[in-house]
């Protein structure tokens, strides 16, 4: 008898895998922790092989820490790190490079070259927004995918044979791709809608993005919804054969566990980067504050939409502290500074522009800032400072969402860094909303677990799964609007110091 999901939820810092019960309750999970590679400024890879390897090995290691068969395991659920690009050659396995992660930054003048070109009477950047939902920025696999064929030797040449054995995927692909031994090469809409390939409005691979960054179709992996059958991963890898019927990019899998299902309910997770996120139904909504229109998932092959801001830094930041400068020695460190500065950084202020600047700026030149330091400057204001950053991008992307006629006034939070209370009350104060965080703050492997469950036939829909979800803690501004302003200003001032580097 099945009776458990089992998630792998291979992120930007690490691979993770959490079994759950059938109603939802982690039973056991395991994790495993590895480094990016920096070869040059603004560049960012992985080694494809320690994706694989570490996510195997914690599917692995939760199964052996919970006891069980893997023929217990009813089915299984992927979420992944968005955007990040691979390629590979299918009769070898093997990549004909390293993994360009979604914060790499080296097809900025490629970017800037599209923005200058028109198709037809129209410029391309309108064209990009209009069927991908996306800005031209580095950020999306597109450009990444490009490069990646003129620059590998012999890449563009071996994709444009006929009957080409080079595959094209984000992580969730490469991923599928492994555990069925070569058998599926698919994705699902939300990863789809991230590469800037993707018609988010007639869901199929768009014929203009293609042709405007010169990509062979024939490289591309069937796009499926986010709940239904992706293969069966491949009984050597975990002991019995067990299907994939759940897949969804990071930020729609947190969605999807934060059970934001009705339009206008909106979750924010703070994980290596942070990205907020509104549910829009059926309606794709065109932003006018540089967000992004993106799918939040599709299932039956109707889409659901939402309005998403991304900022490229968030917990990688507090490991920067950590790592680079040596001001903290565990990352719960961040909680006491804060506590002992009350929440005041003594005009000590942060942008956290480490990799350009996302959402609603846009700009992959612009670098961190470190503003307001007098020789009365203290560790702890600099630690404060680190966190309060993330908060007021935060606010600026929910300043964009209203604007856009998408107004906040409840936000569920997740990932590693809202365990934290101080940052869950200063992000309820300056963004002036209730903050929610739930029991568990994992929610992107729930989500993939529940998005598994309803393309099994465990749940009969999303909102039938998503019982689960519980309030562990909710926040309320206690900050006047006369100090809300005051810090608000003095960062946008700082911000504008970022956008000129």
């Amino acid at each position: 008898m099945t009776e458990y999901i089992m998630s792998l939820d291979q992120g930007t810092s690490s691979s993770r895998a959490i079994l759950y019960t059938l109603a939802g309750e982690v039973v056991a999970s395991a994790q495993h922790m590895f480094d990016m590679t920096f070869p040059h400024d603004g560049w960012v890879e992985q080694d494809p092989e320690v994706l694989w390897q570490t996510t195997l090995a914690s599917g692995r290691d939760a199964i052996a820490r919970a006891g069980i068969q893997a023929d217990q395991i009813a089915c299984i659920g992927i979420t992944n790190q968005r955007e990040t690009t691979l390629l590979w050659d299918s009769a070898s396995g093997e990549c004909l490079y390293n993994a360009i992660v979604w914060q790499d930054r080296r097809t900025a003048a490629a970017c800037e070259q599209i923005r200058q070109t028109h198709i037809g009477d129209r410029s391309a950047a309108d064209v990009f927004r209009q069927v991908t939902g996306l800005v031209v920025d580095p950020y999306f696999s597109g450009t990444k995918l490009a490069w990646l064929l003129d620059n590998v030797p012999d890449a563009r040449a071996r994709a444009q044979k006929s009957g080409t054995t080079l595959r094209f995927g984000t992580v969730d692909t490469f991923l599928i791709d492994r555990l069925t031994k070569g058998e599926v090469h698919a994705t699902d809409a939300t990863n789809a809608s991230r590469t800037a390939l993707f018609d988010i409005h007639q869901q199929r691979w768009s014929e203009q993005m293609l042709d405007l960054l010169n990509i062979p179709g024939s490289i591309l992996p069937q796009v499926r919804d986010c709940a239904g059958s992706f293969g069966n991963a491949d009984p050597a890898w975990f002991g019995a054969p067990i299907p994939i019927t759940g897949v969804a990019g990071d930020q729609q899998a947190a969605l999807v566990g934060q059970a934001c299902f009705a339009p206008g309910m909106s979750k924010s997770t703070y994980g290596t980067g942070c990205f907020v996120m509104t549910n829009t139904g059926a309606n794709a909504i065109a932003s006018n504050n540089q967000l992004l229109t993106t799918i939040a998932y599709q299932l039956g092959g109707q889409a659901t939409y939402a309005l998403e801001g991304s900022l490229f830094v968030a917990g990688v930041a507090i490991k920067w502290l950590r790592d680079q400068l040596g001001l903290i020695d565990d990352v719960r460190e961040t909680q006491a500074a804060f506590d002992r500065t009350g929440g005041d950084s003594g005009g000590v202020c942060l942008v956290p522009g480490f990799t350009g600047l996302g959402a609603p700026h846009w700009n992959p030149d612009a670098r961190g800032v470190l503003s307001g330091l007098t020789l009365d400057s203290t560790r702890d204001q600099v630690i404060t400072a680190f966190l309060q950053g993330i908060v007021y991008q935060s606010e600026e992307l929910l300043t964009a969402m209203a604007g856009d006629g998408a107004a906040v006034a409840r936000l569920r939070v997740d990932g590693g860094m809202v365990v934290n209370d101080a940052l869950c009350q200063y992000l309820a104060d300056i963004l002036n909303v209730v903050v929610e965080r739930p029991v568990d703050v994992e929610t992107t492997a729930l989500g993939a677990a529940l998005l598994a469950g309803v393309g099994h036939g465990i749940y009969r829909d999303l909102e039938h799964a998503s019982g689960s979800w519980r309030l562990e803690q909710s926040f309320e501004s206690s900050m006047s609007e006369a100090i809300r302003s005051q810090r608000k200003a003095q960062f946008a001032r700082a911000t504008r110091q970022a956008n000129l580097l």
